[in-house]
């Protein structure tokens, strides 16, 4: 039963890791399309580019949903907040809750 539980609370910890790591890359990339839209720095920059396109290739699968939904409001893309506040609720409410009821499902109680 300990192991059981041993393998709940590691996969319910690589979840949270990897929506961590999504909610961090998808801050940079937000913030990098700033600094190139403001031309602090530009895409002649061959590593800032690949740093750029790495980013842009992780995030804009869990973006592209958002922005089918959400039009860009005065040339705004505002889908990466809502994926920020969607990935965060899923980490505050939905893993809490289903890591809860894995737990009493294993145990009875």
């Amino acid at each position: 039963m300990d192991l059981v539980f041993g393998i709940l609370n590691f996969v319910f910890f690589i979840t949270n890791a990897v929506l961590q790591l999504l909610l961090l890359a998808i801050i940079i990339s937000a913030v990098l399309s700033w600094l190139f839209a403001f031309d602090i720095i530009n895409h002649r920059n061959r590593f800032v580019n690949q740093i750029a396109s790495f980013l842009d290739s992780v995030v804009s699968p869990v973006l592209a949903p958002f922005r089918r939904i959400i039009p860009p409001l005065g040339g705004m893309d505002l889908s990466p907040i809502v994926a920020i506040l969607v990935i965060r609720g899923i980490q505050l409410f939905l893993l809490p809750a289903s890591h809860a009821a894995l737990v009493q499902l294993f145990t009875g109680v």
